[in-house]
């Protein structure tokens, strides 16, 4: 680990886990299970509280709605032991694109690769 790492790991709290939250998460944690994208879920012995150590950045939208239900105290066991029953047609879970280039450009955005042309508007032009 080199020397920036180090440093941002220890004042930084958007850069994963900070130094004290691991070592909080050692001395306090109990792990309870891994979701897809890699983020690691844990609660204190007495099962009073719940975490989450992110995998990459730390976004909120990352949690998917099973394990949210669960570290907001919504149930009590976490998708490990009793998964959520999913209908066929709901979508896989997808953090929040906002402010990312895969965001969703409506026809017409000045973000897509190629506007759309506009026939039912005409410029106003002064005399």
């Amino acid at each position: 680990m080199g020397i920036v790492s180090k440093v941002l790991r220890l004042f930084t709290w958007w850069n994963g886990q900070t130094l004290n939250t691991q070592l909080f998460t050692w001395r306090k944690g109990e792990r309870v299970g891994e979701d897809d994208l890699g983020n690691v879920y844990y609660q204190s012995r007495d099962k009073s509280k719940r975490w989450v150590i992110y995998n990459g950045e730390i976004e909120a939208s990352k949690i998917s709605p099973d394990w949210h239900g669960w570290i907001h105290h919504t149930w009590d066991e976490p998708p490990t032991d009793k998964p959520l029953a999913h209908k066929p047609w709901e979508k896989p879970h997808q953090e929040n694109l906002t402010g990312t280039l895969q965001a969703y450009a409506p026809s017409g955005s000045i973000r897509r690769a190629k506007p759309a042309d506009r026939t039912d508007y005409e410029a106003w032009v002064p005399e």
